[in-house]
């Protein structure tokens, strides 16, 4: 182990490449780890710590960091950073002391730094079958925007995709055969790994009669219609979730919910209707088993509702 001296600032670059090249993290995790290593960055230089080396990294820095991030607010909500995203700051941070190990440099162990400890019991939100057909109805399909809003709100529950996996999709992987036969795509989710999602003929009829309409040539299978020509047009993450939020207030549906619910939809429904656990981490893409687990307790409350109903005694 060795002292460097560079400054923690002058490694963040080399960080970064780091991720991309040694640890194989896709490109929007890169995005991420980027704008989230930006608030470390920024918290140097509004503290002059632009100098501060590896090894000058003390627990007590991290408290001020801390202390720093539990004052931000969310730009649309006007509230405090929630401990989960405060987490997800602080877990880059530990990478970035992982990183220093990996190199051989002498600093803080990335265990020293704390989270928030997480609930146990996550409360996941879904949609009720009866609320999913009111969503799915909702956009007004008389117009391109309302024909390319039902079917990004049909795919999202078709498909179970992540929202940046919705983004991603192009036309050319849509190749429509028989309106009648669910159409199998591979798209490339987190860590990169390639999985099969399915859109089912309902999916396919609203995305046929979207494209119908289209006499572009952009290869982005959902684009925005607003901005300058050269600009490119394909919707963003931040985009498809206001057209989700937009719709769910349209339907008078009472959860805030996001393109996440619905994959959340996705999932439950799947479970409910009997589909093995282990199926439906293949469908979501998830690595670990645990991850999926979190579904189990909503389908729990729901075999107990039948048993109550059914089996119990009668006075």
């Amino acid at each position: 182990m060795q002292k460097s001296q560079k400054s923690i600032l002058d490694h963040i670059p080399e960080f970064l490449e780091y991720l991309d090249i040694e640890k194989g993290l896709s490109h929007n995790s890169q995005i991420t780890y980027n704008r989230f290593i930006n608030k470390f960055e920024n918290w140097l230089k509004e503290n002059n710590f632009t100098t501060l080396l590896p090894h000058e990294l003390t627990s007590e820095h991290i408290w001020q960091y801390r202390v720093y991030l539990s004052k931000i607010y969310n730009k649309n909500t006007h509230q405090p950073l929630k401990r989960t995203s405060i987490n997800y700051y602080l877990i880059t941070l530990r990478n970035l002391l992982n990183y220093f190990a990996d190199r051989d440099i002498i600093s803080l162990p990335a265990e020293k730094i704390k989270l928030f400890p997480e609930k146990k019991d996550k409360n996941i939100k879904f949609l009720q079958l009866e609320q999913i057909e009111k969503l799915l109805a909702a956009p007004d399909i008389s117009n391109i925007i309302g024909l390319r809003d039902k079917a990004i709100l049909e795919t999202l529950f078709s498909t179970g995709l992540r929202v940046a996996e919705l983004v991603s999709l192009n036309r050319n992987q849509i190749k429509i055969d028989n309106i009648d036969d669910e159409l199998e795509v591979n798209v490339i989710g987190k860590g990169d790994k390639l999985r099969p999602v399915y859109f089912s003929p309902r999916a396919l009829k609203a995305i046929q009669d979207y494209l119908n309409t289209r006499k572009d040539d952009e290869p982005a299978l959902f684009i925005n219609y607003k901005g300058p020509i050269t600009k490119d047009h394909r919707l963003t993450t931040r985009s498809i979730e206001n057209i989700v939020r937009k719709y769910v207030i349209k339907a008078g549906i009472s959860i805030p919910a996001s393109p996440h619910t619905l994959r959340h939809s996705f999932a439950t429904d799947l479970l409910m209707q009997g589909v093995d656990l282990r199926m439906v981490q293949e469908f979501l893409g998830h690595k670990n088993i645990a991850t999926t687990q979190i579904y189990t307790h909503i389908t729990s409350k729901k075999l107990k509702d039948i048993h109550k109903k059914f089996h119990s005694l009668k006075e």
